[in-house]
C-alpha cells in the first residue's frame, strides 16, 4: 500500500491544469495504485492526481461499491442539473456544500493500459466524474457554487483547523473611544 499525503486547499498544484498522460507504463500503473490506496484510506468517493501533487490527467473513484480509474477524461454532460447535491472534497477535509452538477455524465478516456474506456454515471457517480475532472482542469468545487454559497464556504475554510490560518487576534483600543472616531 502506498498512501500519499493529500494536498489541501491553498496548494498551487490544485489550481494548475494537469498534463495529459502520454506514457501508459509501469509508473502510471503505480500512480493509479497510489491514488486508489490513498482514496480508499481517506476514505473518499474520488481522488485526482493533482491532489497528491502529481500534475497528470488521472483520477480514481469509489462510488456504489465500484472502484475504478480514468485517464485523460473527456466528459459529455446532461442538461439536467442537480442544484442541491451536497459535495465534499478530500482537499477540504470535513466540509461539504451544495454544488450544482449535471445529473448524468458520460466519461470517455483510457484505463492504465491505454485501452479506451467509456463510463456512464448518474447522480453521485456523475457528480464524482465532474468533480475529479474539474481537479484535472485546476477547478475546485467551490468555483461551481453561486456567489452567496461560495462566500459561506470560504468562511468555513478560513475557520477550519486544517486551513493553516491562525485565528485573528482581536485587540482592544487603549483609548477611551474604543478605537472609534468621534
Amino acid at each position: 500500500m502506498a498512501i500519499q499525503p493529500i494536498r489541501l486547499f491553498g496548494d498551487p498544484v490544485l489550481r494548475t491544469p494537469a498534463t495529459p498522460v502520454a506514457d501508459f507504463d509501469k509508473e502510471l500503473r503505480k500512480l493509479v495504485k497510489d491514488l486508489t490506496d490513498t482514496m480508499m484510506d481517506a476514505p473518499g468517493a474520488g481522488l485526482a492526481a493533482p491532489q497528491i501533487g502529481v500534475g497528470l490527467r488521472v483520477f480514481t473513484y469509489y462510488v456504489d461499491d465500484q472502484v475504478g480509474h480514468l485517464i485523460n477524461p473527456d466528459l459529455d454532460l446532461s442538461e439536467e442539473c442537480d442544484e442541491e447535491g451536497e459535495e465534499g472534497c478530500l482537499s477540504f477535509p470535513g466540509l461539504s456544500f451544495p454544488t450544482p452538477r449535471a445529473v448524468r455524465a458520460v466519461a470517455k478516456g483510457f484505463n492504465m493500459h491505454g485501452e479506451p474506456v467509456t463510463l456512464e454515471g448518474t447522480d453521485l457517480m456523475a457528480r464524482c466524474f465532474q468533480h475529479e475532472t474539474d481537479h484535472l482542469d485546476g477547478i475546485l468545487f467551490i468555483d461551481r457554487m453561486d456567489p452567496k454559497q461560495r462566500k459561506l464556504a470560504m468562511k468555513a475554510v478560513r475557520e477550519a483547523e486544517w486551513s493553516g490560518l491562525a485565528a485573528p487576534v482581536i485587540r482592544m483600543s487603549p483609548h477611551a473611544t474604543g478605537g472609534k472616531a468621534l
